[in-house]
């Protein structure tokens, strides 16, 4: 990671830390006035309905911040955002970072001198509905902060676009597009895409998912907040193009899309209209093709052997189709 990177990874971790030592300073000024039982969740009235020890409290505290600390830093760091896509990706770190922890802060302070039952429980703690709406109030502000202090650091420049293939009128680079690689010379490209949209969509759901846990419980905001998770990971797809065909991979291990070298047939680069094409936008499956739809616009447009087409939007689709068409017909060759 060179010096650039680690200083945009350090802005992105700031929010997240802070949160947390604020949290952590918290509980460890008030300590002493907790109850050992502390109220940890709430039902629609605010009233508390089950109860987590101080140490739990520091455990959920840490991993929750931490966890989505840890997850940003990768997006910011490695998930090739430029310009005002940079920007917003800060800015929603310190809003989601501002969000949890202030919540966090909440839980805390209703507990602070509560009375205990026989088991230590907290009695009469409850929890104002109104907390939410001061919690989104707190993340706009980090986010306007988040904003202010992304200028800091110069921001990424999106990559250059020349080695981009010549277009027909239509759109489209034609079939018999090539690169041109010596004997024995390899090739690769690798390219990442997003959607502006995307990223407000992950903070909204992550957001919700905390709300549930408040509101009705971990039952129902687990599953919010998986799927929060995985539409972070993808928030910044990176696209390669290499001699074991089209990879998708986000920025966690797992889920990737893989189309083998073998498979393909021929590619060609076009606009592409999610919509009405494929009926809509992420992993899509229609008669006929398939394809990972991030936004409109030119894209990758695989035709496998079976007669079916493979599709992802991306930037420079075109220098990739032709790179895939040289590495199909070096395949031909050796075999």
């Amino acid at each position: 990671m060179n010096r650039k990177n680690t200083g945009r990874a350090a802005l992105a971790a700031l929010p997240f830390l802070l949160a947390l030592a604020a949290d952590l300073i918290l509980f460890a000024t008030r300590r002493d006035r907790l109850p050992a039982q502390l109220a940890s969740h709430f039902v629609g009235n605010g009233r508390a309905d089950d109860y987590a020890g101080r140490t739990s409290y520091v455990v959920i505290t840490t991993v929750l911040l931490v966890g989505t600390g840890v997850l940003w830093v990768l997006m910011t760091a490695r998930g090739g955002f430029h310009g005002r896509g940079y920007r917003r990706v800060v800015a929603c770190g310190y809003a989601v970072a501002g969000f949890l922890g202030y919540l966090m802060a909440v839980v805390l302070l209703v507990n602070v001198d509560a009375a205990e039952d026989a088991q230590g429980r907290a009695q009469d703690v409850s929890f104002p509905m109104w907390q939410l709406a001061a919690a989104l109030g707190v993340a706009a502000l980090a986010s306007g902060l988040g904003l202010l202090l992304a200028a800091v650091l110069p921001v990424p420049e999106e990559p250059s676009a020349d080695g981009q293939a010549d277009r027909q009128a239509d759109g489209t680079t034609a079939g018999g597009e090539r690169i041109a690689l010596a004997a024995g010379e390899v090739a690769g490209w690798a390219r990442s895409t997003g959607n502006r949209w995307l990223l407000p969509a992950v903070a909204l759901t992550c957001a919700g998912a905390v709300a549930l846990l408040f509101a009705v419980g971990w039952s129902a905001a687990v599953p919010v907040l998986l799927v929060g998770l995985l539409l972070l990971s993808f928030a910044r797809p990176n696209v390669a193009v290499d001699r074991r065909g089209i990879t998708v991979s986000g920025m966690l291990p797992w889920p990737r899309v893989r189309v083998p070298l073998d498979r393909i047939e021929t590619a060609a680069s076009r606009d592409i209209k999610p919509l009405t094409e494929y009926g809509g936008w992420g992993y899509r499956i229609r008669p006929g093709r398939t394809g990972i739809m991030i936004r409109s616009g030119e894209g990758i447009v695989a035709r496998l052997a079976d007669g079916r087409d493979f599709a992802v939007t991306v930037d420079d689709s075109a220098t990739a189709a032709a790179l895939l068409n040289t590495l199909i017909d070096q395949r031909r060759t050796e075999h």
